[in-house]
Parts: structure tokens; C-alpha cells; sequence
């Protein structure tokens, strides 16, 4: 079962491109472990995992990753190919994000985890996404230290201080991956706050995304323009 969910009515026309998927691999069984459809690589991470529900969980993402790919693509799962940019700045080949070998170039996406979810971005244009746990309160205090000046004062002025730095924080997180430094960049060197959304670095549309309670994620996606959430396509068997 899929079910979209629409976007906001002003959204972006590259960010209403972009599709997100979200994935409970607990649900999985069948087809959706086959571990035919992975890469060498992946068969030897996934034998590395010592808990069966982290390897259930990496199988399922990468399986259905391999099949969203491969109908974008035009091939079976099992042949999509993938590689690593370069970290911006130089710091080494294989150090970058992970990108879709697609010969047209117009394919990208990005993979996060979260609890017990997982989800999925792709687009025709960079992009990152992230789900993550809300954090207990004193912990989200604690970590918005490390956030840029007014981000932290968001969190502290907010009655629900943990849920608003989910909603950051993730916005920081999609945002790092889209550019490809993931946490490599400093935390406190972007603005990526909820209250002033015109401050958030140019070229890029951010966008929090309503999953389910206890869970936070966000959607960053190359563009000129601000835009809010894609549509989220849920796979099947998963929540909401």
C-alpha cells in the first residue's frame, strides 16, 4: 500500500519533484530481505551487523533503496550501482556522500535512520534527508549548545524544548548531507532554525516533515527558493 500525502500549497516545484519514502523495516519479511538484490559491499556490511534487528533493518532500507532506484532508473535493483563524491574540500575520494551511478546525471538521493524507521529521498537535483528519536528534554538542552546562537535560542525559549530541537536538528542534519559534509561541518556555522526561514543558507529549500510521535525528520533539497514538504509515499505495512 502507498499512500501519498500532499505537499503544502506552496511548495517548490523541484522540492514536489522530489519523492520521500517511509519505511518501518520491522514490517519486512519475504522479498523485501531478499539479499540477492544487494551489492557486495552491502552482503559484507550487512554480515559485519551483529544484531539481527539492525541487519533486518539495514537489509530492508538498502532492498527497497535498490527498487525505488532501479524503477527511477530503468534497471533491475539488483544491477543499480553506487559511488562517493569527494568530500568538499579535498579531503579524499571516497570520503564524500554516496551518489547513484546514473549516467544522465539527474538522480540523486539520501538515506537516514531513525529508531525503527527509515527514510528515503530522490530527487532530479542534491538533496538530504533525516529522521531522527526526539531526544529527553535535559539531552536537547544539553546539545543545542553546539547549534548556532539562534537556533539554541529557539530551543531554550520553546515550551517543548526536545521536539524543537528534533525539528533543528534534522534540518541541520538534511542540510549537511545535501552538501555532502555530513557532520564535518561545524554545527554552529548555519542557520537552520524554524523562526526566520529566510536566513537559511541560499539555494537550498528546507522543510520539516510530519512523521510519528516520538520521531522527527526534515528534507533538504537543492533550489533557489524556500519551499515546504514533499509528498511522503509510505511503503507497505508502515505507519501512518
Amino acid at each position: 500500500m502507498i499512500r501519498p500525502v500532499a505537499a503544502g500549497p506552496f511548495a517548490d516545484a523541484a522540492v514536489k519533484e522530489a519523492e520521500l519514502w517511509l519505511l518501518e523495516p520491522h514490517t519486512a519479511s519475504g522479498p523485501d530481505l531478499d539479499p540477492t538484490l544487494l551489492g557486495e559491499e552491502e552482503r559484507r556490511t550487512l554480515r559485519r551487523i551483529g544484531d539481527p534487528g539492525t541487519g533486518v533493518r539495514y537489509a530492508a532500507a538498502h532492498i527497497w533503496l535498490r527498487r525505488l532506484l532501479g524503477e527511477r532508473l530503468g534497471v533491475p535493483a539488483a544491477d543499480v550501482r553506487f559511488a562517493r563524491e569527494p568530500r568538499p574540500g579535498g579531503s579524499g575520494p571516497q570520503e564524500g556522500r554516496p551518489v547513484v551511478l546514473d549516467p544522465a546525471g539527474r538522480t540523486h538521493f539520501s538515506l537516514s535512520y531513525g529508531g525503527d524507521s527509515v527514510l528515503i529521498g530522490i530527487a532530479a537535483r542534491p538533496l538530504g534527508v533525516d529522521i531522527e528519536p526526539v531526544p529527553e528534554a535535559a539531552r536537547a538542552r544539553a546539545l543545542a549548545r553546539v547549534l548556532h546562537p539562534a537556533e539554541a535560542a529557539e530551543i531554550a525559549a520553546d515550551h517543548d524544548a526536545a521536539l524543537t530541537f528534533a525539528r533543528i536538528w534534522t534540518r541541520k542534519e538534511a542540510y549537511l548531507k545535501g552538501i555532502g559534509t555530513g557532520l564535518g561541518r561545524a554545527l554552529d556555522a548555519d542557520y537552520l532554525g524554524l523562526r526566520d526561514r529566510t536566513a537559511s543558507p541560499r539555494g537550498w529549500a528546507l522543510a520539516n516533515v510530519e512523521v510519528a510521535r516520538g520521531l522527527a525528520a526534515a528534507v533538504a533539497v537543492r533550489t533557489e527558493r524556500q519551499a515546504s514538504v514533499p509528498p511522503i509515499r509510505c511503503l507497505p505495512g508502515v505507519w501512518p
